[in-house]
């Protein structure tokens, strides 16, 4: 089982161009939720690890990780209310966003005993590595399971209005790196974190319009790998979920070749690196045609 950790929210989307206000569409999200739904839609064993508000929100969000197949096994649950994303989508379709997120329940997320062994893979990211108290727990969790071996994959997706001291949030990410296997960073990340870090064996920068980009660290006997691949063509909609659908992708794509170990993904060659970013490139396409973070089902990626 792969598990996701991380919040769950609901993004207002807005449609048209409404006077004086578009009209606002209600739709699932929250990067480490899409996350676990887009691995759930291509057919992966999958976990959500978060805190869902019992609110009517925190039920539809819930109702979606089943849906999609997701196990809510580790969700804990709380009366708090729901995080409100409010996203701002530009001509390109690319989207910022405002956040609602004070005393909301995903904030509220206590550390859960070790995970069971059958976990394969565990994945952090956004706005729950920034709020406190959770963001500590979700820190806790990081370092437990990579100490004892299992494989991690971090999304920062920086949310630079989350961020009360942009120097403090920089060196605390630089102490997750040792635990991170795999690290997925947008162009955007990299440039507001300082460059690409070093550190863990494989990092996957996402370059828009422009494709993906893998570098790796290599092994005992290996060089390391630098392999770009284009990204595919297709009429955005927005970018809601795109990168979050990149990191299902390479997740589904390194479990498909029994890669999801740090020596195991250092093997990889070349090819099969250019395949799992193919993979991850065309699920998200899908995403990127589509009003709001709405991944793909493996069928539709079907060869």
């Amino acid at each position: 089982m792969i598990v996701v950790a991380g919040e769950s929210l609901i993004d207002l989307v807005p449609q048209g161009d409404g006077e004086p206000l578009p009209a606002l569409l209600p739709r699932l999200g929250g990067g480490p939720y899409n996350t676990a739904v887009a691995l759930g839609r291509l057919g992966a064993q999958v976990g959500f690890c978060s805190r869902v508000s019992t609110d009517g929100f925190g039920e539809a969000l819930l109702a979606g990780l089943h849906t999609a197949g997701v196990d809510t096994g580790l969700v804990q649950r709380g009366p708090e209310p729901t995080t409100l994303a409010l996203a701002t989508i530009q001509a390109d379709g690319s989207a910022g966003y405002g956040f609602y997120v004070e005393g909301s329940a995903d904030r509220l997320f206590e550390l859960p005993p070790q995970l069971p062994d059958t976990v394969r893979a565990l994945a952090f990211g956004t706005c729950s590595l920034v709020l406190e108290p959770g963001a500590s727990a979700y820190e806790a969790l990081l370092r437990r399971e990579a100490g004892r071996g299992l494989f991690t994959l971090l999304d920062p997706n920086i949310r630079a209005g989350l961020i009360p001291d942009a120097d403090a949030y920089r060196a605390r990410f630089a102490d997750w790196l040792p635990y991170v296997s795999l690290l997925k960073l947008s162009e955007d990340d990299a440039e507001w974190l300082g460059g690409i870090p070093e550190g863990p064996a494989a990092v996957v920068l996402t370059r828009g319009m422009d494709g993906l980009t893998v570098r790796t660290r290599g092994g005992p006997g290996r060089r390391g790998l630098e392999v770009s691949v284009p990204a595919v063509p297709v009429a955005v909609a927005d970018t809601i979920g795109a990168g979050d659908t990149v990191n299902a992708g390479l997740l589904h794509g390194l479990a498909a070749r029994d890669a999801l170990s740090a020596d195991t993904m250092a093997a990889l060659d070349a090819d099969g690196w250019r395949e799992v970013l193919r993979f991850a490139a065309r699920a998200a396409a899908v995403t990127c045609s589509r009003t709001g973070a709405e991944p793909p089902y493996a069928s539709e990626l079907a060869g």
